[in-house]
């Protein structure tokens, strides 16, 4: 039996929850290392969290005028469809499932199961079976758990993933304010503040600017946009919110704004933890790790570390429990919001049928698979960089398209009823395209290998829809036969 329609479910604070929840995964825990590294100074650390962050809520407020514009399932596949017609839309879509919802889906998922090795070993098995970077391990059979278990859970209803996305994100949210509160004003390490805020020196690094610098902070940025990342995802389910009108714009703004002062107060905390880039210190166990600092983070954890200096080893376990809640309710926010795109692409006539057919729970379950299992293959076939750098460069293509939209539908539909207008139009949105196409531009330089073939998986969708569309109206021109 199949369900009529799509059912509005989702309350303010339900929409909220998803863009925050969605958006807080693994990267604050992680990425904060390769930032390190690249920039070599706590100034340079902060500053990428900071542009990372207005250029997120940026792009937030860009989105929620289309948001309330056309509170429709798919969310950005109808706004860049109506901008720009069928085939940009289609090639955000193909793209979303083949890269970029996917592969964030199988990143979390991944990080999910790695930091679950410090609590059960067999998780960070090495791998047991297959060649190259495609293979099974103990943490890759882990996220592909994950996946499974949480695309049954919103096979379920849209309630049921509403429940867990609420549950995950509220203490996630928790964890964060913690960990800030915890480094900056409960147990800071006066040796990490003198190191890193000592002097201008420590502050701001001895490289000065130069155009090695900043090529290196437009690499670094993949990081902090990743962690920054999918907050979007809610315009995707907007027929199943109640008010879209009036609750997406302020859901957009409400849960980047909360997240991106989250990030920047819990990178403070790091550095009033740990040096910036580590400092020429012998000895072992704490001092050990003090001394590796951000930058040399044992695995990139982070997080794992700076816990570590206030708890010892019990730091590293609590800050494993902190992630794993993280990076399932995040993946949980992915898997329930993406399957909405896949379903609209096939009322479109430019997917497969079935996928845009719902289930009993009103839910679209052949979406979800589809997700689901694309997910999984990517979570056995790449590394947890490899697929931030290829989902990154994708998605900010796509980001900027839809923040063009907003000047294109002024122009051409200037009547159209906007119950909320981007803030700050048309210099706000302009700024936001203006630093997102500079990024690109970097990051086919300095990271080609990922990011070349993220423009070319977008661009491999033309010839796609080009066929899907001629083959669906030759079906439809086509003599019916009589089969009775």
């Amino acid at each position: 039996m199949e369900a009529v329609g799509l059912r509005p479910g989702l309350s303010l604070f339900d929409s909220a929850t998803i863009v925050a929840g969605s958006m807080i995964g693994s990267g604050i825990f992680i990425v904060s290392a390769d930032i390190a590294r690249e920039v070599g100074s706590p100034a340079g650390l902060l500053l990428v969290w900071l542009v990372s962050g207005l250029m997120t809520i940026a792009g937030a407020l860009a989105y929620g005028e289309l948001a309330a514009m056309m509170p429709q399932a798919g969310g950005q596949y109808i706004f860049l469809r109506e901008a720009y017609g069928g085939v940009w839309a289609f090639s955000f879509g193909w793209t979303l499932l083949l890269v970029i919802q996917t592969g964030t889906i199988a990143a979390v998922a991944v990080a999910f199961a790695r930091f679950g090795g410090v609590l059960w070993p067999a998780l960070g098995s090495g791998i047991f079976l297959g060649s190259g970077s495609f293979g099974l391990s103990g943490e890759r059979v882990g996220a592909i758990a994950v996946i499974a278990l949480l695309t049954l859970v919103n096979l379920r209803g849209l309630n049921m993933g509403r429940l867990v996305q609420n549950t995950f994100t509220v203490t996630k949210v928790a964890s964060l304010i913690f960990i800030a509160v915890l480094g900056c004003l409960i147990a800071p390490n006066p040796g990490a503040v003198r190191a890193n805020f000592g002097s201008s020196t420590a502050f701001f690094g001895t490289r000065g600017l130069s155009p090695g610098l900043l090529a290196a902070f437009g690499a670094a940025m993949v990081g902090g946009l990743f962690s920054a990342d999918a907050w979007a995802t809610v315009t995707f389910a907007a027929s199943e919110v109640r008010n879209p009108r009036r609750d997406l714009p302020r859901a957009l703004a409400l849960g980047t704004g909360v997240v991106i002062a989250l990030y920047v107060l819990t990178n403070f905390s790091y550095l009033f933890e740990l040096p910036a880039t580590g400092i020429d210190v012998a000895g072992g166990g704490v001092t050990h790790v003090f001394a590796r600092g951000i930058a040399g983070a044992e695995s990139d954890r982070v997080a794992a570390a700076a816990m570590q200096i206030v708890w010892g080893g019990t730091g590293a376990a609590i800050t494993a429990i902190l992630v794993m809640v993280s990076t399932f309710g995040c993946a949980n926010g992915l898997i329930l919001t993406g399957a909405r795109v896949i379903y609209a692409m096939a009322h479109d006539g430019v997917f497969f049928a079935a996928a845009g057919r719902l289930n009993v729970n009103s839910v679209p379950a052949v979406a979800l698979v589809i997700q689901g299992a694309w997910a999984a293959l990517l979570a056995v076939s790449g590394t947890y960089s490899e697929l931030l750098d290829y989902v990154i460069f994708a998605q900010l293509l796509f980001y900027v398209l839809t923040v063009a939209a907003v000047f294109v539908l002024r122009i051409r539909r200037p009547q159209a009823p906007r119950p909320y207008r981007a803030w700050g139009y048309p210099w706000v949105p302009a700024a936001y395209i203006a630093a997102a196409v500079a990024l690109m531009a970097d990051l086919l330089v300095v990271k080609p290998h990922y990011t070349w073939p993220g423009l070319l998986i977008a661009l491999s969708a033309m010839p796609v829809y080009w066929w899907t569309v001629h083959r669906r109206g030759a079906l439809a021109t086509a003599p019916r036969r009589d089969v009775s």
